[in-house]
């Protein structure tokens, strides 16, 4: 399976009526793997400011993240595992694996727990396959 059927049908799949208004996943040195037609472009200092939170929990919680120039406030995540951001009616959820970042941005009527099961179900799947 490509990286892009995962983004396509996985990601971007139907929860309940509602789906991601952006999803990709990125290798650990920020380069795209796969992502849907919309995904914004990330900046080099964004993706290096979330990997050091997945290293030091919490560093993006004074300043907060940062997702192409948007600044979301960070909240509650798994430390070292999910990053999550809050921004206005919208979102981001971030999982890390050991070899790739998933992104999954939303708005409502998408809830914060439906992208969060998204993400988190597809990247724990990809840990179980090693990656």
């Amino acid at each position: 399976m490509s990286w892009q059927t995962y983004v396509d049908e996985h990601l971007m799949c139907d929860i309940e009526g509602n789906k991601l208004t952006a999803a990709a996943i990125l290798g650990l040195d920020g380069s795209p793997w796969a992502q849907s037609a919309n995904f914004p472009a990330l900046k080099p200092e964004e993706i290096t400011a979330i990997l050091k939170d997945f290293d030091e929990p919490g560093s993006l919680a004074p300043t907060g993240m940062h997702i192409a120039g948007a600044k979301y406030m960070v909240i509650q995540g798994e430390p070292g595992v999910v990053v999550r951001g809050k921004k206005g009616p919208g979102g981001i959820c971030i999982k890390k694996t050991t070899q790739c970042l998933l992104f999954g941005l939303y708005d409502e009527p998408m809830t914060p727990g439906q992208c969060n099961l998204v993400v988190e179900r597809l990247g724990d799947y990809l840990v179980d396959q090693g990656f």
